[in-house]
């Protein structure tokens, strides 16, 4: 049996109008604020493109996550805030900061669709600076172009990234993945979860990789112009060279990759 139901113009408007802000937050000016539930094991990923990325401990089982533009030059209204639900069942959100129409994300990140940004000329400087709460057992992807990257208070997954900052990312749980080309990765985790492969990766700046005291792993790690250091003992593999170590911690298995040009790698017991 069908039921015809008819709405006037002025509330048909008003529903199509309420059920998208439940979908996607406006952007109120400068600044920009979602909170949500997003359930244990799934992944809250946040994108952005200019700026720093703060995540800290929720103090409730909400995701919240609030977002401010800053600086002195540039048209704000160019930069825009996307929110939506991702993955199979819906269980993942993704949040994002797009500088100009022509710019769009997803779960594999950031795409420019433009050579012309505007976001770094010299008469645009103008930036996104993320702050998240994050719940227990939520995942977090986290990445940036320009800004730091901070992740401490998770107790899950960390995937971390930016081209030019520091990244440092600590979880109880694990694993963690984190990369940069301009800053030191330091990365803390007291368990190493099902992975099999972990790469920590810059060019110029250091690496610190705090792992559990018991570990079985296979160790690649090198750098140009440093020194390769490690707590853990290990079984070597080839000649001995200070700068590029590639041997055996216990019983071996679980990879790690540890590479950089300029600076040094640390692998610290937790």
């Amino acid at each position: 049996m069908r039921i015809a139901v008819s709405l006037s113009l002025p509330l048909a408007l008003a529903c199509v109008t309420a059920a998208l802000s439940a979908q996607q937050p406006a952007d109120a000016g400068r600044t920009f604020h979602w909170t949500g539930p997003v359930a244990t094991g799934h992944w809250l990923r946040v994108r952005n493109l200019s700026g720093a990325i703060h995540v800290e401990q929720s103090t409730s089982n909400q995701v919240e996550v609030d977002a401010e533009k800053t600086g002195r030059h540039g048209d704000p209204t160019t930069i825009r805030f996307v929110a939506q639900r991702t993955g199979a069942d819906s269980g993942d959100m993704l949040i994002c900061a797009l500088w100009g129409d022509e710019s769009s994300c997803d779960a594999d990140g950031y795409h420019s669709h433009s050579h012309h940004h505007g976001w770094n000329s010299d008469d645009n400087d103008l930036s996104v600076r993320f702050t998240v709460r994050l719940p227990a057992g939520v995942n977090i992807g986290v990445s940036t172009v320009n800004g730091g990257v901070i992740v401490d208070g998770a107790t899950a997954q960390v995937d971390a990234r930016t081209v030019n900052g520091t990244v440092e990312a600590s979880t109880l749980g694990g694993p963690v993945a984190a990369s940069t080309v301009n800053g030191d990765v330091e990365v803390h985790m007291t368990n190493t979860g099902h992975a099999t492969d972990l790469e920590y990766s810059t060019v110029n700046g250091s690496v610190t990789v705090t792992l559990p005291t018991k570990l079985d792993a296979d160790v690649d790690l090198s750098t140009v112009n440093g020194s390769v250091q490690s707590d853990y003992p290990l079984t070597l593999e080839g000649r001995i060279d200070p700068k590029h170590l590639h041997g055996t911690i216990g019983a071996g298995g679980l990879h790690i990759h540890a590479r950089t040009v300029n600076g040094q790698i640390e692998l610290r017991k937790t």
